[in-house]
């Protein structure tokens, strides 16, 4: 799973990308319709991806995001001094238990895109030309 949040002027979106074992690629995002910053976007993105694969079904995922904060917090290689962040943080741990196996790693984004399309070329056609950011245009609703 590759996930992004991104704060937008008129509020933040969160962008999703899943790729199957086979290479089934699913596409979702998700429009914030409370303030936020940059940061609780990055943690929406995440908790939004967690709680779909575990509807999905899934039991082991490789999560891969280009939030440096957000994968330091979760990895404990960073605290968590916002109560904010904190919630989130225990929200993903809470998760998190529901895996039988579960990888995070940071991953610029443009890193990111190059590598699903290397291990997924059956898949390039459904990828956007970039991973969702700034540029992604808000639904009110998530999309599959």
């Amino acid at each position: 799973m590759y996930f992004n949040g991104s704060l937008m002027e008129k509020g933040a979106s969160v962008g999703l990308v899943f790729v199957s074992p086979l290479g089934v690629c699913m596409r979702y995002m998700v429009r914030l319709h409370f303030p936020s910053s940059n940061n609780v976007a990055e943690y929406e993105a995440l908790v939004n991806g967690l709680c779909i694969a575990i509807e999905s079904g899934v039991q082991c995922l490789d999560v891969q995001g280009d939030s440096q904060l957000v994968i330091d917090q979760v990895m404990k290689e960073s605290s968590c001094y916002d109560a904010k962040m904190a919630a989130y943080y225990h929200e993903v741990r809470r998760l998190e238990d529901k895996f039988d196996g579960l990888e995070l790693n940071h991953s610029p984004r443009r890193l990111e895109l190059m590598r699903l399309r290397r291990r997924h070329p059956a898949v390039s056609r459904c990828l956007p030309v970039s991973l969702p950011s700034t540029n992604i245009s808000p639904r009110s609703a998530m999309t599959g």
